[in-house]
């Protein structure tokens, strides 16, 4: 949550999965289910190396295939219409019966996309932390209040005799 001027006192942090991962506010929540879509995300990188490490039959292809189409339709629902709809451009459905090699390159394709949104994510969050700070700094040479831990004090040098 962005911390502004007119904040004086934090207010208790809501659950992981209820905290919204935010963006610059003129873009608004990002991910509104963080928590799912990591889960997914992991889920996702495990199937990625199962399929790496073996050979998957008609059958397994198939459970991989449907288990790939409800994983897109579950990060559809955890991420604002913006990332919805760069999904559905980037992944591109599978057949009904696909190879091996097509659903290593769909999910390494769906894990890249998922890694990219973390790092924006993480990047967001650290433009939102270093402005929050900024602005308590501010905040502090306005009032003047104390500096606060880690802050550079000049000191006096005092008289030299």
């Amino acid at each position: 949550m962005p911390i502004r001027s007119s904040d004086h006192e934090p207010e208790s942090a809501p659950e992981p999965q209820q905290l919204p991962m935010m963006l610059p506010p003129a873009q608004g929540p990002a991910v509104e289910q963080p928590a799912k879509l990591i889960r997914i995300a992991a889920m996702i990188r495990e199937l990625l190396q199962d399929v790496r490490q073996s050979t998957p039959d008609e059958a397994g292809r198939k459970r991989l295939r449907a288990v790939y189409g409800r994983a897109v339709a579950a990060l559809k629902e955890g991420v604002s219409k913006e990332l919805q709809d760069e999904l559905e451009t980037l992944v591109l459905p599978l057949g009904d019966s696909p190879s091996e090699s097509e659903i290593r390159l769909a999910q390494a394709q769906l894990v890249g996309w998922l890694e990219g949104l973390f790092q924006g994510i993480q990047a967001a969050l650290w433009t939102q932390h270093m402005q929050a700070r900024a602005e308590i700094e501010e905040m502090r040479r306005h009032r003047g209040l104390p500096p606060g831990p880690g802050d550079i004090v000049p000191r006096d040098p005092g008289q030299y005799l």
